[in-house]
């Protein structure tokens, strides 16, 4: 890719800034062009992606396989809506629900949206089905989360770049600490008749990739199997492989009453996203209750199907948790006062930044950007480390060399 088919990237960043919302801050990178773990700026210079787009991007830039299906499909058929049935939305669900061992599936957009139709479902169901009175249904949430941006999700956080100026909030939310048992045990003692979910990230990824101890998510799940709460989880990040297996409640062999799947559900391809569950609580929402134009559209449907392909056929799963391993084992070997912490599951992972000479997260990316490789800072102290699970070993240990070079410099006054 050369220069000429492009303006400076100037031009490009310029553009957003007149005529775009400055609710970013991102890299002064302008991409025009991906590749597996690759992506290439204006410029043509080359960049491993350490982000994937927020982890959407599992199966790789631009898969060959996907960029198929949606490539037949568009000519094809795109959108129907849902007031007609169509010819792949069907073998669509039962697909999702039989890969992922659930008997319904209800597909949708964001993920966003799909954490919105959790709550909608766990609500209907505590009134279809706990009896909870009407307008009292209460959702428990961790401190920490990181959900979305709707103004129901902001209405369950605690920080405040998430919520603040955006009220009044929607009510019913009680927030509990992450990683803590005893808490949630406690609140569900006191007001478990109200309960009707327990919504949690089995790896908390905003925050800064912050892993719960072993045995976290299973005894939160028979907690609310003893309080007839359903376990709702947000495996919008987390799934499709990204922590090293198929999802990350799968390490405590726990099955959500409610499953949240999105990002890497089409490859990075399409906004894709879905909720799974059993009869009892999906078949509480009729017809006319709940619904979204694009929701299960024809094309994302081919898409969504060939990006799970991807992950079995390719063994996505295996392949992120042995990187992962590669990859915290070198990181470790890095000495630097910089770094504070290394931490992380499969190929989902963090540095913790020590502010040193008045360097932060945001300063290091910037000399792994400089040096070939893009990644981002997540609450200026951590940076989230996540490419694609195509990666190979020498690529990998390509950009622990990155990795290490920016991390020295940086500590360098």
């Amino acid at each position: 890719m050369t220069s000429k088919k492009h303006w400076p990237a100037n031009h490009y960043i310029e553009l957003e800034d007149r005529h775009g919302a400055h609710n970013y801050h991102p890299l002064p990178v302008v991409l025009a062009r991906g590749q597996g773990v690759h992506v290439w700026d204006v410029a043509g210079k080359r960049y491993l992606d350490f982000l994937s787009a927020y982890s959407a991007v599992n199966q790789g830039h631009c898969h060959p396989k996907i960029i198929q299906a949606l490539v037949e499909q568009a000519q094809t058929l795109c959108l129907t809506s849902r007031a007609f049935y169509n010819n792949t939305l069907g073998v669509y669900e039962k697909y999702l629900a039989d890969y992922f061992g659930y008997p319904r599936a209800l597909p949708v957009n964001t993920g966003a949206e799909a954490v919105e139709t959790a709550l909608k479902l766990a609500r209907r169901w505590g009134y279809v089905k706990k009896n909870i009175p009407d307008n009292e249904a209460l959702i428990v949430v961790c401190e920490g989360n990181f959900h979305g941006r709707t103004i129901s999700i902001v209405s369950m956080s605690n920080d405040p770049d998430a919520y603040t100026q955006f009220g009044p909030f929607t009510p019913g939310f009680i927030n509990i600490p992450y990683n803590d048992t005893a808490a949630l045990a406690h609140t569900l003692e006191a007001q478990g008749t109200r309960i009707a979910g327990f919504l949690v990230e089995p790896v908390q990824g905003e925050a800064g990739v912050v892993i719960p101890d072993s045995g976290y998510l299973k005894t939160c799940y028979e907690l609310c199997r003893q309080h007839h709460v359903l376990f709702i989880a947000d495996e919008v990040q987390t799934g499709i492989a990204r922590t090293g297996r198929l999802l990350c409640c799968d390490y405590e062999q726990v099955h959500p009453d409610i499953l949240i799947l999105g990002k890497a559900l089409s490859g990075g391809v399409l906004p894709v996203s879905a909720v799974l569950a059993d009869d009892e609580v999906m078949l509480t929402i009729r017809p006319g209750e709940h619904g979204s134009t694009f929701g299960g559209f024809p094309l994302a449907c081919k898409v969504a199907m060939a990006a799970l392909d991807v992950v079995r056929d390719e063994q996505l799963a295996e392949r992120a948790d042995y990187m992962g391993l590669i990859l915290r084992k070198e990181l470790g070997k890095i000495r630097s006062p910089l770094i504070r912490a290394i931490r992380g599951k499969g190929l989902l992972n963090a540095i913790v930044i020590a502010p040193t000479n008045g360097k932060e997260a945001w300063d290091v990316c910037l000399k792994m950007a400089d040096n070939g490789l893009l990644a981002k800072p997540t609450h200026r102290h951590i940076i989230r480390l996540a490419p694609p699970l195509v990666i190979t070993e020498e690529q990998l240990h390509e950009a622990v060399d990155i990795i290490k070079h920016a991390v020295d410099s940086s500590s360098r006054p």
